[in-house]
C-alpha cells in the first residue's frame, strides 16, 4: 500500500483504543498520511476530541464509533457500519487494552477478568469481524498490539502479562490459518515501556503509581512502527532497545531473572513518590480524562532514585 495521493486511493484504517496513547498516536499518524480514519473506543467525549484532531491532521475523513471491544455483537455492528461508509477496510490497528497493578491475590476477580476479556477477547472480536471481508478481497493488514510482557513474567502485572501472552498466541494461530492468502497479513507489534496514560489510568492495588520502565518509547514511535507494518508486513516486531536482552535473560537464565526482576520492577517500573488508593481505574469503565497522548509522568531518573531510596531505607515516612 502506497502513500495516499488523493481521496480515491486513501486507505481505510480502523484504529481501536483510539482515544489515547498508542491508539491516538496511530490514528493521528494515519490522518497525516491522508487516510480515511475510523476511531473505536469506549468513551464518546474523548473520541470526539480525537476525531476532530484527526480531521485537523489531514485525514481524508475521520469518523468515530463508540464501542467496547469486549462486546462481540457491538464490534460486528461497528464493522458493518464502517463497510457501509467505505465499502471495505484496508487495515486495522488494534490498540485497545487495559492494565491492572497488584499482587495476583490482591487484584479483585472482576478486575482481573476484565483485563483478560478486554485484552484477549477484544482483539479476537475485532479480527473475527474484519477478517472475512479482507479474505474475500484477498487483501488487508491487521496489526495487533502485543507487549514485551507477552514474552516475559513481571511482578504485580499478572493479568496484563497473561493477556499479552495470549495475544501473541492468538496472532500466531491467525498467521498459520491465513497463510493461504499472502495479501492478508496479521502482525504482532510488541513495544517495551511507552509514555502513555495507561499506567496512570490502570487499576491499582499496589499502593503507588506504575510507570513505563526505561528506555521509554514515545507513542508516536510505536504508531510509526504500526503504520510500517501495514505497508511492509512482518509477523512479529519488537520496539524497544532492551526487549531482546530482557527476553533472552528470561529464557536462558530463569533463576537469575526471577531473583532480580522484582527489585528491578520496584525501582524502574513504579513511582513511589506518588501513593495511590486502591481502585479499578479505567478497567471497568472509561475515565473522563481518557483523551491523552502521553503519560507525562516526569523524570524517570527521579522516580528511579526514589525507588532505590525506598528499597534501601524504606518509605519516606517510615
Amino acid at each position: 500500500m502506497q502513500s495516499a495521493s488523493s481521496d480515491e486511493c486513501a486507505r481505510v484504517v480502523v484504529v481501536t483504543g483510539a482515544s489515547s496513547g498508542i491508539g491516538l498516536a496511530t490514528a493521528l499518524a494515519a490522518a497525516r498520511h491522508g487516510d480515511h480514519v475510523v476511531l473505536f473506543a469506549r468513551g464518546l467525549a474523548a473520541l470526539q476530541v480525537a476525531a476532530t484532531a484527526c480531521e485537523g491532521a489531514g485525514a481524508a475523513s475521520s469518523r468515530l464509533l463508540c464501542v467496547d471491544v469486549r462486546d462481540a455483537a457491538a464490534v460486528q455492528d461497528a464493522v458493518r457500519t464502517v463497510l457501509q461508509w467505505h465499502g471495505h477496510i484496508d487495515a486495522v490497528v488494534h490498540s485497545a487494552g487495559v492494565v491492572a497493578y497488584g499482587r495476583f491475590e490482591d487484584v479483585p476477580p472482576e478486575v482481573f477478568d476484565r483485563v483478560i476479556t478486554t485484552n484477549v477477547l477484544g482483539p479476537a472480536n475485532v479480527v473475527r469481524a474484519v477478517l472475512p471481508g479482507m479474505r474475500q478481497r484477498g487483501t488487508g493488514a491487521i496489526v495487533v498490539l502485543g507487549s514485551l510482557l507477552g514474552r516475559i513474567a513481571a511482578p504485580h502485572m499478572s493479568a496484563y502479562a497473561v493477556s499479552k501472552w495470549a495475544v501473541r498466541s492468538l496472532v500466531r494461530h491467525l498467521q498459520v490459518e491465513n497463510r493461504d492468502l499472502p495479501g492478508v497479513t496479521i502482525s504482532c507489534l510488541s513495544p517495551g515501556g511507552v509514555d502513555t496514560p495507561i499506567y496512570l489510568q490502570a487499576a491499582n492495588y499496589l499502593g503507588h503509581v506504575g510507570r513505563p520502565p526505561p528506555p521509554v518509547l514515545s507513542p508516536e514511535k510505536v504508531a510509526a512502527a504500526a503504520l510500517r507494518l501495514i505497508d511492509h508486513p512482518r509477523r512479529n516486531v519488537e520496539v524497544g532497545a532492551t526487549n531482546r536482552l530482557v527476553t533472552l535473560g528470561f529464557a536462558v537464565l530463569p533463576r537469575l531473572y526471577d531473583a532480580i526482576v522484582t527489585p528491578l520492577f520496584d525501582v524502574a517500573a513504579t513511582d513511589r513518590r506518588h501513593p495511590t488508593p486502591a481502585g479499578p481505574g479505567n478497567v471497568l469503565q472509561p475515565t473522563p480524562e481518557a483523551y491523552r497522548l502521553h503519560g507525562d509522568q516526569g523524570s524517570a531518573v527521579h522516580s528511579i532514585l526514589a525507588g532505590v531510596r525506598s528499597r534501601l531505607l524504606g518509605p519516606p515516612d517510615s
